[in-house]
């Protein structure tokens, strides 16, 4: 059995990967994939103080980790965000996506039923989810162009103040780098390019039981 420090080695090789180390560009609206972090509301607040973007969608469900929640993902975030400053009018919300997939289609259609037709869009995810986020966004919504971000935190402070335990969160990161994979193949999302290293880390973790969100 490998020790912990072998391990968040491992895992550390997948969250580098789900990087994509976008600079901000300013863009007609930020759009937050559902969550059970809403750490991510705190980020597209950020950016919307900033003025890199004039309106802020959050969008989301419920999911298996946060079926116990009083409100969806989406209003949970949009709470966040009002908490934080950002006046109620500019955030749209969507409560019915249930996958990444849903996140952009159903923003998308909740965007044009207010008649607005981003050409660029900052999405915002957890930083090891910013990959998939983006191969979504290329897929589900080919002509809009993205920038992908993320709160700014370490693999170590994203592990100290997950909502998860450290077991659980290196799970759903090995869960997200096999949907990279696999949703490609269902045209969910666009094919990417999965280093050596990078797979075999996955193929370790998953021997060492970190499968508990693998479909």
């Amino acid at each position: 059995m490998a020790n912990q420090t072998e391990i968040d080695i491992l895992a550390k090789i997948l969250w580098d990967y789900g990087l994509m180390h976008h600079q901000l560009e300013k863009a007609d609206t930020i759009i937050v994939f559902g969550s059970y972090n809403p750490i991510v509301a705190n980020r597209a607040t950020e950016i919307f103080k900033e003025g890199w973007a004039p309106i802020i969608v959050f969008s989301g469900n419920r999911s298996d980790s946060t079926l116990t929640w009083d409100k969806t993902e989406a209003q949970t975030m949009a709470d966040v965000a009002v908490s934080l400053g950002v006046p109620k009018d500019k955030i749209l919300i969507e409560s019915e996506a249930k996958n990444s997939g849903e996140n952009v289609r159903f923003s998308k259609a909740l965007l044009a039923k207010h008649d607005i037709h981003p050409k660029k869009i900052i999405a915002i995810q957890k930083p090891y989810a910013e990959r998939r986020a983006y191969v979504t966004v290329k897929a589900q919504w080919p002509e809009v162009n993205v920038v992908v971000t993320s709160p700014q935190l370490s693999y170590e402070e994203y592990m100290q103040m997950s909502p998860k335990d450290k077991n659980g969160s290196i799970s759903t990161i090995v869960g997200d780098l096999q949907r990279i994979k696999e949703y490609a193949t269902k045209g969910f999302q666009i094919p990417q390019e999965i280093p050596d290293d990078v797979w075999s880390a996955y193929e370790q973790l998953v021997k060492l039981g970190f499968d508990k969100s693998l479909v």
